[in-house]
């Protein structure tokens, strides 16, 4: 249960509320307003119309001015505190960096569990509802062996591979759902226990949806926007040619994304999907360590993680104090690094830095082990220290 709401979350709240979840309305709103108040104040009223937005938000906004409009959110921003761990927009620092890039970003998230974990190096594992079982063992043996690497395995609480995926995640404390509903519902009802038991192992369950958001179809290709933007690569486990894992891949694609697929039988209607994406394109593997190759990761990625070693609660530690023997002046560039690599233009641009300064705090990480130089791009890592 969260305790807090600051103010600029309420405000990004209030206007996702009024817009109903859409984006397009949301970022022309965001651009147009020196700021998120402003764009809620009654006489603002005339701006969205000139903007062109749908006419129910802006009978929406008339109506949240109103005695029974304000009480409506008011209870709104309850149900959120009782059903949220924490909420991060855009502004907060622990925003997930891998997601800034995209112009369709969620501009808030809802969540259960170790929100830090957001910011860890994710591999996407997804697939077909009606799995096969050997498909669903695949989606399991990959995500433990994924995740014992010490990658955080991304899907969507689905049935069939998301929750194979998920549970072989679990076994090391690294799994992450997103969902295609308000947190105060799980879809399919189904994995409730299993959703319950991410967040008790030290993983995450989030959502860009306000509360009471039902599981409507075209939820999914939006959840599965987000299941390929935390992700440094998408593995697709197993696919028929209708899956909606296919959908994940094409966005996954248009992201930049590397896609992995893994074959099957040539008879298996199971295996059609993935079979479709090899042929245009999508790398093959039948081995998880080769998806680690092909990203390219630092090597220290490629260590057996010893997860006896880091129990549960040693490993909620790491996650959660992990900035605490950074300089203050080189957290938010350590924020910023992270696993796909940025140049240094890139970064004294976002940062607002000189290069004289920046490639002197780059030194600095550098010598800590908590970043690295590959082919002109910096990384993140962890430090061994």
């Amino acid at each position: 249960m969260l305790n807090h709401l600051s103010q600029t979350q309420i405000e990004t709240i209030a206007v996702w509320y009024v817009v109903q979840h859409s984006l397009s309305s949301y970022y022309k709103i965001k651009a147009h307003f020196k700021n998120l108040e402003d764009s809620l104040k009654p006489e603002s009223l005339i701006a969205w119309k000139n903007l062109n937005l749908h006419k129910n938000h802006i009978q929406r906004l008339e109506k949240f001015h109103t005695q029974e409009g304000q009480t409506e959110f008011q209870h709104l921003l309850q149900h959120i505190k009782q059903s949220s761990d924490f909420v991060i927009t855009e502004a907060d620092s622990c925003y997930p960096t891998q997601l800034l890039p995209y112009s369709d970003r969620p501009p808030i998230i809802f969540g259960q569990g170790n929100e830090q974990i957001l910011l860890q190096p994710q591999i996407a594992i997804v697939g077909s509802r009606k799995s096969s079982p050997h498909g669903r063992q695949v989606a399991y043996d990959f995500a433990y062996y994924l995740s014992e690497k010490g990658f955080y395995i991304n899907s969507g609480l689905a049935q069939g591979i998301d929750e194979a995926a998920h549970q072989g995640g679990i076994k090391n404390h690294r799994t992450i759902a997103v969902m295609g509903t308000g947190l105060d519902i799980t879809y399919p009802s189904q994995n409730q226990a299993l959703r319950q038991e991410i967040i008790n192992h030290h993983g995450a369950v989030i959502t860009e949806f306000l509360p009471t958001t039902k599981p409507l179809q075209q939820h999914f290709p939006r959840r599965n926007r987000i299941v390929s933007g935390l992700s440094l690569g998408i593995i697709v486990a197993e696919a028929s040619l209708e899956s909606g894992s296919l959908i994940t891949a094409k966005l996954a694609a248009d992201q930049g994304k590397l896609i992995f697929a893994i074959p099957g039988h040539i008879y298996s209607e199971h295996h059609q999907g993935c079979h479709q994406l090899i042929r245009e394109g999508a790398i093959l593997i039948d081995h998880p360590e080769q998806a680690i190759e092909d990203l390219a990761l630092p090597t220290q990625w490629h260590s057996q993680q010893n997860s006896e070693q880091n129990n549960s609660t040693e490993l909620s530690e790491k996650d959660s104090n992990q900035f605490l023997d950074i300089p203050d002046y080189l957290i938010p560039l350590y924020k910023q690094l992270d696993w796909v690599g940025q140049n240094i233009d890139q970064l004294a641009t976002t940062l607002q830095l000189d290069i004289a300064t920046l490639t002197g705090h780059l030194m600095e990480l550098e010598l800590s082990g908590l970043c690295m130089q590959q082919s002109g791009l910096y990384v993140r890592c962890r430090s061994n220290k």
